[in-house]
Order: structure tokens, then sequence, then C-alpha cells
């Protein structure tokens, strides 16, 4: 792995394709798409649902995607199992039409595919495969009652968007769907089981439904006779473990394509069934593994609609924190897990605006291009943000206690509003919550030798780079595959199928995925790291005023 003083942004995948080695229309690539030795990987993130196909060598080689949203229905945030087929089919329909369009084959088969998602949430079937309640995603923070009895319970914190704290949440709350329930799954999950008709779920991604025993690799045995004793008045004969799924570890086959599941893929029959799939996983330990961030003292943030941290812990924890959650890598290594509901859709909003400035004006730009020249500007900011305050709260933050959120941008009379202050006090606003939680790390002891930041908003070269190094007060590395995270990442642990009998899968990232990968690293300015700090105090203080615009508006 080689340090690289450049940053190494990615706009596209065929920027990293070419970058990785692989001359784009080769013959070698397309004898490898003829003979079945790509490997797919397809994640369902919060606004996009991309596929990524790398070749034997794990360098991505195609991809497709397609834009989806949210719905807040009767105050619950939730996609539809209808989108989500909808979406995946054209996100696979558009990777394949890449593919054709770059080597002049269509795929029929891979060496493997893997799905991951968004993590967290509810999703009930009873014993006919039918949804019980609409899907629940991570967005929803209605659990309170049922978070805060199962952390007392366990002695573990349990947090708001975890599986177990809905099922709880709606067992308490007598839903009356609660009776049929004859399993719980994650979005990844779901999938896989109408893929393979099994229902299984990687390690990492299990550890967000109930807690996982790191000793035995399953969900901890206490805390489950715990849970039913607990709900043995509401719910009497209730087996917790009969309704979750197997867990499976990194590198062990998770079922097989069926002829079902090749038809909901590819609704043209082209795709033949039959093909092994890796262990679901969550975005979480795909943008591990996108990172190479599997081993202790190794860490990774992922930025979009959330943002989240993982460090990968040298041992337990001294205490409970409500501000961290306890995962797993794919491999079932314990993780502390920042988790921040809110992420770049607010920085987002604001480049859309200006950019409809800009048309204002006769000078219309490309989203990105609108993108790009704000954050750069940000570096020409004030270290603290010239005073201003911004939260890009467009959801609850548990981390810092607020059930809702609203976006807020506050200065003061004697602040300095400029276009600098007012995009580096955005992006700031965007690190807030994670600052926080990472501080609680600091205090533990948790060592850190660099953490890995991936997601769109590191395309623009240094930026986001620079100032999360100063939130977090790190060296922040970005890699040549920052901008494909996590499709790329699960696409990854789908190749690795073929090498688990032979190497673990942090000596396969780091011998064979990240050999030669070029890694820019940038150590956070002292002054940055000052102004951050004036800026987490303000910022800090000033969440009455978000509460308060929550509870008025």
């Amino acid at each position: 792995m080689t340090e690289n003083v450049t940053p190494m942004g990615v706009e596209s995948t065929a920027a990293h394709t070419e970058a990785a080695g692989t001359t784009v229309g080769s013959d070698s690539v397309r004898e490898d798409i003829l003979a079945g030795r790509t490997s797919l990987g397809i994640e369902l993130g919060s606004t996009r649902i991309k596929a990524c196909l790398v070749g034997p060598d794990a360098a991505p080689i195609a991809s497709g995607s397609h834009d989806w949203e949210n719905q807040f229905v009767d105050r619950t945030w939730t996609y539809s199992l209808e989108s989500v087929w909808a979406g995946l089919q054209a996100s696979y329909a558009a990777l394949v039409a890449d593919v054709e369009q770059r080597y002049g084959v269509v795929p029929t088969t891979f060496q493997a595919l893997g799905v991951s998602a968004m993590m967290h949430g509810y999703l009930a079937f009873d014993a006919a495969g039918e949804l019980l309640v609409p899907f629940r995603t991570w967005r929803n923070t209605t659990t309170g009652p049922a978070a805060a009895e199962l952390s007392a319970l366990f002695g573990h914190n349990i947090p708001l968007r975890w599986s177990i704290a809905h099922l709880h949440q709606a067992i308490l709350d007598d839903e009356p769907h609660v009776g049929d329930v004859a399993f719980l799954t994650t979005l990844a999950g779901y999938v896989h089981w109408r893929l393979t008709g099994r229902t299984v779920l990687g390690v990492g991604d299990a550890s967000g439904v109930f807690p996982i025993d790191v000793e035995t690799g399953g969900y901890d045995e206490r805390m489950l006779a715990q849970f039913d004793e607990l709900v043995a008045p509401r719910r009497p004969g209730t087996r917790l473990a009969d309704l979750l799924p197997q867990v499976l570890p990194a590198g062990q086959e998770a079922g097989r394509l069926t002829p079902e599941g090749a038809a909901l893929l590819d609704p043209t029959g082209t795709l033949t069934p039959g093909v092994p799939l890796c262990p679901p996983e969550g975005d979480a330990g795909t943008g591990m593994v996108a990172t190479n961030s599997v081993a202790p003292r190794t860490a990774n943030v992922s930025v979009g609609t959330s943002i989240f941290a993982m460090v990968v812990l040298e041992k337990p924890l001294d205490r409970v924190h409500d501000e961290l959650d306890l995962v797993t890598t794919p491999s079932g290594d314990l993780v502390a897990m920042v988790h921040c509901n809110n992420g770049a859709s607010e920085l987002a909003a604001w480049a859309e605006l200006f950019g409809q400035f800009a048309t204002a004006l006769g000078a219309p730009a490309e989203p990105d291009a609108v993108f790009g020249a704000l954050l750069r500007e940000a570096l020409a900011g004030e270290a603290d943000g010239g005073g201003l305050l911004a939260y890009n709260y467009l959801s609850g933050e548990p981390i810092t206690g607020l059930a809702e959120g609203r976006p807020l941008f506050v200065r003061t009379p004697d602040s300095r509003l400029t276009l600098a202050n007012f995009m580096r006090t955005q992006v700031y606003g965007a690190f807030g919550t994670l600052s926080i939680g990472m501080r609680v790390l600091a205090e533990e002891g948790v060592g850190l030798d660099a953490m890995y930041a991936h997601g769109g908003l590191f395309r623009t070269a240094g930026v986001a780079q620079r100032l999360l190094a100063a939130a977090v007060d790190a060296p922040v590395a970005v890699g040549s595959a920052a901008g494909e995270g996590g499709a790329w990442g699960i696409a990854v642990l789908a190749g690795y199928l073929a090498h688990a009998a032979d190497q673990d899968l942090g000596t396969f990232l780091s011998q064979q995925v990240f050999a030669d990968a070029e890694i820019s690293v940038v150590a956070p300015d002292p002054d940055d790291v000052a102004g951050f700090a004036a800026f987490l105090e303000r910022y800090t203080a000033g969440l009455r005023v978000e509460q308060a615009a929550a509870g008025a508006i």
C-alpha cells in the first residue's frame, strides 16, 4: 500500500478501472465475463441502489445504479418492497448495459454474488412469507422505551434503530401483528432470502439486529434468554432465537441463486441460476471492506445520508456508552460504531440551491461542479467557521438526544457571514455528532492509527478529508475506491468466497485487494483542530436551539 500526497478522489467506475490497470474493452476482461470469473455486488443505500462488477483481481470493471427515496408514511420512514425490486432490477439492468457497452458481451453468470444494504430497521414476516407491517428503516427513532429497557437489562447499549428495539417496541405497544411474526430480518437479509430461499445474515449485519457474542460468532445466548423471560408475561412461549436469521461469517457460502431469484433480479431471463452468494452484509461491514479497515486500530467513516464511523477494537470497552454501538466486522471482530442519523443530505440541498442561483444568473453548471466549487471554498474559511453555526438534522439524532430534527443555520450579529465561512460551517455541521462520539472513544483510550474515509463527499479532492481530520483529530486516508463505496465492498466479499479456505479476510484484503493501492493521507492541521474545537463548543451549546426548533415547528 503506497501513500500518495495527491488525493485520489474517484469520479467514475471507468476512472477507477483504468487506475487499477484494467484496459476498458480488453479481451481478458471480456473472457472473464463470459467465463463467469467476475463477482457482482449490489448495495441498497439510502438514496441509491448500486451494482458493481469486479474481475478476479477485485478491480471494478462495470457498474449500474438506480436512485430512490424513502417515504414518510404515517410518521414512519419506509421503502415499499415494490420499490426495492424495481430498483434492484433497474440497477442490474444498468450494469448489464454498461458491460455490453464497454465489452460487447452480456453476462449470464458470475463466480459469486453478494447483497448489502443499510443496516438495522425492521422487516417482519409471517409463516407464509408475507410482510406484516411496512418496512421500518434505521431512520425511525420511535423505539426509545424499548431501547432503554433492553439496554438496562442486557448491560449493553441497544440503539433505537436496532431490529430488536423495533420488535420489543411493537411488543410494548401491543401491536396486533406481533403474534404472527415467524421471522424478522434486515433489508439485505430480505433480498438475500428472496434470491436464495435462505434466511441468513452476515455477522456484521446481524450485529445490528441483536448483540453478538464475539467468542461464539453467534447471537449472545445470555441476552436471548433474558429477552425471552422479559416478554414472557406479554408473549408467553416466545423464543427469540427462532425468529432471527442464521449468522454466518465472511467467506462462508450462504446459498445459491434460485431460478426464482434469478428471474427477480433479471426479468429478461438471461441470468442463469446457481451462482453462489456470500453472506448478506450491512453497509457498515462493506464500508470496512472497501477501506481495508478490518484489523484492530483501523477505522473507517462512511459519509452519505447518514454518517457512521467504525473503529476495530483491540479489547472490549470498559463501560457502556449510549453514544456507541458495539457491532462486528464481517469476520466477527468487535467494533465500536458511532452512528449519526444525519449526514451529507443538507450539504447537497445547499449545493442544489446554489446551482439554481447559478442558473438564474445565466451560468448553469453541472451539480458535481457546483458541489465541488462550494467544498473547495470551505478551505478558505476561518478555522472556527467565523462564529457561524449549522445543524444538518433532517431527522432525529440519538447521539445528541433529539427525537426529531430541523435543519438550521444560525449566526450572531458579530459572526462573519462569507461564502467560505458558510461552507466550512456546513461541513463542520455534518461532522458534529460524529466528533462527539469519537471523543467518547478517545476518553476510553481507544488507539487509532488512521481513519479511512469513503463516500461521494470525498470525490472532491482534499476538502472533506482535511476537515474530517480536524473533527476526529486523527489522520484521514482516502483511497482510489473512495467513490465506489459499499457496492464494491460487497463485490469483494463475494469474491472472497474463493479465497476463504486459504486466507483470513484481513490478509486477503491487505495482500491481494489493496496490495498496490494508492492512498492519500492527510494529517490534522493544528489550526483546523483548534478551530473545530471552538465550533464544537458552540455546536453543543446551541443544541437547545435545535431542540426548540423541533418543538415549535
